[in-house]
């Protein structure tokens, strides 16, 4: 099955870029992760955890979602083909049933195998077109842009699609959280057609202190990529 989100015109503020580039904090790049077991364990309130290995998913229907990538640096990247498996589907297959009380979950605490993390309200990861994925424009997801599998949102700036994801902790909200990011450059829901970037500061702002330090970042995790 495949389906699309894709517009005509970029975002506010965005720029196209030619080579869809590993982006993120540099300081997690360096980490040396297992980049080939399937594991993701899913915790909060639920009779006991559920923890999803490679044979989980293929229980489920694979998808193909085409999409463009938005990064709150400000860069955009067209069409790219993901592969995996709705949240939705492995919400309502594999969580639902161990949960007491599925309305009082109102967030989802996502972190990945180098120690990343963000959040998002599990309304927003129900969404048709966020995916889980393990493969990307035909190819097996490559540990640059994510491997073993990676959370792919992409109505939301790229650093709410966290890489080499390894737990989603459930809760009520917020109420406890500490972002990974300071509350500045993280917005809890980060939806690129609002400009979302971050809080306090207006988008616009934000968008042009980034815009120096992307080609930068690029070029230092290409060298991290390459030692």
């Amino acid at each position: 099955m495949q389906s699309a989100r894709m517009h005509p015109q970029l975002p506010p503020g965005q720029r196209l870029i030619e080579v869809f580039p590993r982006f993120g904090v540099a300081s997690f790049a360096k980490r040396k992760i297992d980049h080939q077991t399937v594991r993701l364990e899913i915790s909060g309130p639920l009779a006991r955890p559920v923890v999803l290995t490679a044979a989980d998913f293929a229980r489920l229907q694979r998808v193909t979602v085409t999409s463009d990538f938005h990064c709150a640096a400000g860069w955009s990247y067209r069409a790219l083909r993901w592969s995996g498996f709705r949240f939705i589907d492995v919400w309502s297959t594999f969580v639902v049933p161990s949960l007491a009380s599925p309305d009082e979950i109102g967030l989802a605490i996502l972190r990945g195998r180098d120690g990343y993390r963000t959040a998002l309200p599990l309304a927003d990861l129900l969404a048709p077109e966020v995916l889980l994925v393990d493969r990307l424009n035909d190819q097996s997801l490559t540990v640059e842009h994510g491997a073993p599998i990676r959370l792919i949102a992409p109505a939301h700036y790229g650093y709410k699609s966290p890489k080499h994801l390894a737990s989603i902790e459930l809760r009520r909200d917020e109420q406890g959280y500490r972002p990974l990011l300071p509350r500045l450059l993280d917005h809890p829901r980060a939806r690129v057609a609002l400009e979302e970037r971050g809080q306090f500061l207006p988008g616009w702002l934000l968008r042009f202190a980034f815009r120096p330090f992307i080609q930068p970042l690029i070029r230092k995790l290409q060298r991290i990529a390459a030692e």
